[in-house]
């Protein structure tokens, strides 16, 4: 895979650690990624959640390098033994693991002798990795073609998104981003609206629609959304609105974002 950049790349997070799939931990990077990622005018297209195994992170990364989706990687980049992902990026994309010259300069930079014999171990990197600046102890992060990898702790790593995106992706920024429109949809089952919806996305096609039935039984009722450009989604709402009308179903209109 190649350093190649398009305009209709996707974003991707990994988050790695045993702790987030046992439970005993709660993942805050998401929702913090997405806010950031809205401020650009972006938007998160998956995210995979895996434990902190050498074998696991390496099988994911080789399956997402193929991709050419942006990627950031939280966690396991530390000192410890159970950081293992400074090990697996270098596997995963084939490059010797070295004591990094520039990550080495900055971590003795900072520390001085007690950079030894520890801390230096956040040194040791994918050969050919490029340095991402950690804004908090200069500790860095690293960069292997689309893949970035960030420490776990969210003071860190956000700033270190934020930079990497507005260093490298800034042709992914969306200065008239796409809006979001909701209505309650009520008494009316999912079944019959689906031939209005079909419609709905031959006539605005660059409309997407979401429908969520309630699971809490209060009559019928859906979640309804029209996500798009601005002007694709006024379209479509005052036409689904007439079109609701038409079929006599009762709808209340929720919020646009």
């Amino acid at each position: 895979m190649s350093n190649a950049v398009s305009t209709d790349q996707k974003i991707g997070l990994i988050l790695i650690g045993d702790e987030l799939l046992n439970g005993s931990r709660q993942d805050k990077h998401m929702a913090r990624v997405i806010e950031i990622l809205k401020a650009r005018g972006m938007s998160l297209s998956w995210v995979r959640m895996i434990v902190d195994t050498r074998e696991e992170i390496v099988a994911n990364l080789k399956q997402t390098k193929a991709l050419n989706d942006v990627v950031f990687s939280f966690g396991g980049i530390g000192a410890t033994p159970d950081d293992q992902t400074r090990a697996a990026a270098s596997e995963a994309f084939n490059q010797k693991f070295i004591r990094h010259p520039e990550a080495k300069a900055l971590i003795e930079d900072k520390f001085g002798e007690s950079a030894y014999p520890s801390r230096i171990l956040m040194a040791d990197l994918p050969e050919h990795a490029t340095m991402i600046p950690n804004p908090v102890n200069q500790v860095p992060g690293f960069k292997i073609e689309h893949h970035h990898f960030v420490p776990g702790f969210p003071d860190m790593a956000w700033p270190m998104v934020e930079w990497v995106l507005d260093t490298y992706y800034t042709h992914l920024k969306n200065d008239t981003p796409n809006v979001e429109w909701r209505w309650d949809i009520l008494g009316t089952p999912e079944s019959v609206l689906l031939p209005m919806m079909n419609e709905l996305l031959k006539k605005f096609e660059a409309v997407n629609l979401s429908s969520l039935p309630s699971t809490v039984r209060r009559g019928d009722l859906i979640d309804f959304g029209l996500k798009g450009p601005e002007e694709d989604v006024t379209k479509a709402a005052k036409w689904l609105e007439e079109k609701l009308q038409a079929m006599d179903v009762a709808y209340k209109f929720r919020e646009a974002k």
